[in-house]
């Protein structure tokens, strides 16, 4: 009963199969063998246009390396105040970028708002040497709170950045799980909707450590191949990482992943939504389920049968709110053993 995240997850069989078939022989070094070159030409097909792919390690090198690429020093990223970006990254986006400044903003269900984001943008005058110049909206695909953004929300977020004179941004690390609740094409919220540039995650939905900073606009990834380099993210092995993107892609399996993840989860929740205590305050659409817990005691009765989980925030009414995540290989016993064991709690 492992729910505290979908990082404690294994690597997927097909991604294991595909680093020993990378493994035979020799390839070309520093991302110019044929896996990589092929995992470009495979995106580009996914997301209906040429695109520039830049295959990384870890989720936080990609939206580091890109909020670097579209902001400059003096430069400001508006994102969501619980944003991965804001709260996990260590300052990473701030350190590669050189100083540009992360400008956090509230935002429903872990959402941005237009609306809230004028607010946000009110307090910075182009042109004011005083001021961080607003370059770059940072959305979270899907959100730190489980949510996801539809075309039509994403669409509103880029005319504001468009009007604004900023780019925008996609943090994707959980994408394949959005993509599976929204069943679009990768397309309709990407670029169609008015994304410049998309960090494309596959570590926490199977992989082993496989991500990459995508760029719809290619004329607009001129110096990233150096940041990357800089960053100490260009593999000399990259085919390695590479065949992880690559077997992810192939017959849809990034996608078959995620759609377990999210069937996990809301068993999960409509279990607990039958439990006298149990309140389920958020939408569930992708993997993650957020909890208010009937009290203390309930979290230590879980805890005490077996069960991992992160509690989101500090208890200040008496019932905690925890954080379940499901992952491709969360099976539906654990799941029914969760249950289980939160009804015995109450």
């Amino acid at each position: 009963m492992n729910f505290i995240s979908d990082n404690a997850a294994g690597a997927a069989p097909e991604i294991l199969a595909a680093i020993t078939r990378a493994n035979e022989g020799t390839a070309a070094s520093y991302g110019s063998d044929d896996i990589t070159r092929r995992i470009t030409e495979k995106l580009s097909k996914l997301f209906e246009k040429d695109v520039a792919v830049f295959p990384v390690a870890t989720g936080t090198a990609a939206n580091a390396l890109a909020l670097a690429t579209l902001t400059p020093h003096y430069g400001a990223v508006v994102c969501h105040e619980g944003a991965h970006i804001q709260v996990d990254e260590c300052g990473a986006p701030e350190f590669f970028s050189q100083g540009a400044k992360l400008v956090p903003v509230k935002g429903p269900h872990g959402k941005l708002t237009p609306e809230n984001i004028k607010l946000a943008l009110a307090r910075f005058q182009k042109g004011d040497v005083h001021h961080v110049q607003p370059a770059t909206i940072s959305i979270s695909q899907a959100t730190e709170l489980g949510t996801t953004y539809t075309p039509k929300e994403v669409q509103a977020l880029a005319s504001l950045a468009k009007a604004e004179g900023m780019a925008l941004h996609m943090d994707g690390a959980r994408l394949a799980n959005a993509l599976a609740h929204l069943k679009c094409a990768p397309a309709d919220v990407t670029w169609k909707a008015g994304v410049d540039v998309l960090s494309f995650g596959l570590t926490k939905n199977g992989a082993i450590a496989a991500e990459a900073v995508i760029f719809f606009d290619p004329k607009r990834a001129a110096d990233i191949a150096y940041r990357r380099k800089r960053g100490g993210h260009l593999f000399s092995k990259m085919r390695f990482v590479s065949a992880q993107i690559e077997a992810m892609l192939d017959d849809g399996l990034w996608l078959k992943l995620a759609g377990h993840a999210n069937a996990m989860a809301q068993r999960l929740s409509d279990g607990l939504k039958t439990l006298p205590g149990f309140t389920v305050p958020g939408p569930v659409e992708a993997n993650e389920v957020f909890v208010k817990l009937p009290s203390e005691d309930a979290m230590k009765t879980l805890k005490s049968a077996g069960a991992r989980f992160y509690q989101w925030e500090p208890t200040t009414d008496g019932r905690p709110l925890i954080r379940l995540v499901c992952s491709w290989a969360t099976r539906e016993a654990e799941v029914d053993q969760f249950l289980a064991a939160a009804k015995k709690s109450v």
